[in-house]
């Protein structure tokens, strides 16, 4: 079936399946191959079938979706896609996260791990003799998933005049927000738990009187991590400050990478991110390849029921997770 011939209709977004999903088991790309539509997924050879423009300086105004009622089945994913380019610019996520496990239901039991000394030394087994046992199971408690979203509310006279690449900007601020908000939720899960008695265990700084965060204050919670590795820092601004103004970040290399780039670095090697989810009184350190499992119940979700058939009004753009902590030594607060 030809791109330019589907029947587009509300009842795409019901399948199971994402929107841009079904377009595709209806019009593969593959089909494409050598074509001037190639590189193109289903949805943008729907929106080019259309001569609908996203971005740029030719950008359509928002009136040219629902020219036709086919077109306009096409505007609830435009919405969607928006709002995740938003996520993925203000994502801190992926630096935190060690496996993300999609789910097509509210509840999910993750697994833990819990070794002992011995198991993790991975002593010598003699010929003959029994290999320890390393025992996975099931956690007692459900992971809680939450669903974070905005309401999007404007009527389609007051908006259909604006054009596409700036109404992006406003929906690309709603996927800030809610990226913002699922990493204070990582961040919350990360220090006091996810119901199963495995908040992270905490130390203070060598100074507590004088609340002074040395370099060496680093080191030794940097030595805590063995066998894991302190891969990641999260600390609020303040902090941060703090942590860049010690000596040791002062050195010539440092100095220019932060100079150069922007990108913050530590002497411990540690990638540093800046969250006011952290308190300013403590620093959460953590290795993120085995730390934190992020649970989604789904992508991001869009009423496309009302975005259609009303033409936007008031329509609820959401996203559905929740995080599950791996192994419990994998992250650790410092109090300053």
């Amino acid at each position: 079936m030809a791109f330019d011939t589907l029947k587009l209709e509300k009842g795409l977004y019901t399948t199971g399946r994402s929107f841009t999903g079904t377009l595709e088991a209806l019009d593969p790309s593959e089909q494409y191959k050598g074509t001037a539509l190639e590189g193109l997924d289903a949805y943008q050879r729907q929106l080019k079938r259309f001569d609908i423009r996203i971005s740029g300086p030719g950008s359509s105004p928002v009136e040219k979706f629902f020219a036709t009622t086919d077109s306009a089945a096409l505007f609830p994913e435009y919405v969607s896609r928006a709002v995740r380019q938003g996520m993925e610019e203000a994502d801190l996520l992926s630096s935190i996260v060690a496996a993300t496990t999609l789910i097509d239901s509210l509840d999910y039991r993750s697994i833990e791990s819990v070794p002992t000394e011995e198991e993790k030394a991975l002593s010598p087994v003699a010929e003959g003799a029994f290999i320890p046992e390393t025992r996975v199971r099931t956690q007692e408690n459900l992971v809680r998933l939450h669903k974070r979203g905005r309401m999007l509310t404007a009527s389609y006279e007051a908006i259909r005049f604006q054009k596409l690449d700036l109404f992006t900007i406003t929906l690309k601020q709603i996927g800030a927000y809610i990226a913002r908000t699922q990493f204070t939720d990582a961040v919350t899960v990360l220090k006091n738990g996810d119901g199963n008695n495995n908040a992270a265990s905490s130390s203070n700084v060598a100074d507590t009187t004088n609340h002074t965060l040395t370099y060496g204050d680093l080191v030794d919670f940097w030595n805590l991590f063995s066998p894991y590795s302190l891969r990641t820092l999260i600390a609020s601004p303040a902090v941060l400050a703090k942590l860049l103004k010690l000596s040791e970040f002062k050195d010539a290399k440092a100095g220019f990478n932060f100079q150069s780039t922007g990108k913050m670095i530590t002497p411990i090697g540690a990638e540093l991110l800046r969250s006011g989810a952290v308190a300013d009184d403590e620093i959460l350190g953590l290795d993120n390849t085995c730390a934190l499992e992020m649970v989604k119940a789904g992508e991001v979700t869009t009423e496309y029921d009302k975005l259609i058939d009303r033409q936007l009004e008031r329509a609820a753009i959401t996203s559905t997770a929740g995080f599950s902590k791996i192994f419990r030594d994998a992250s650790r607060l410092l109090h300053i």
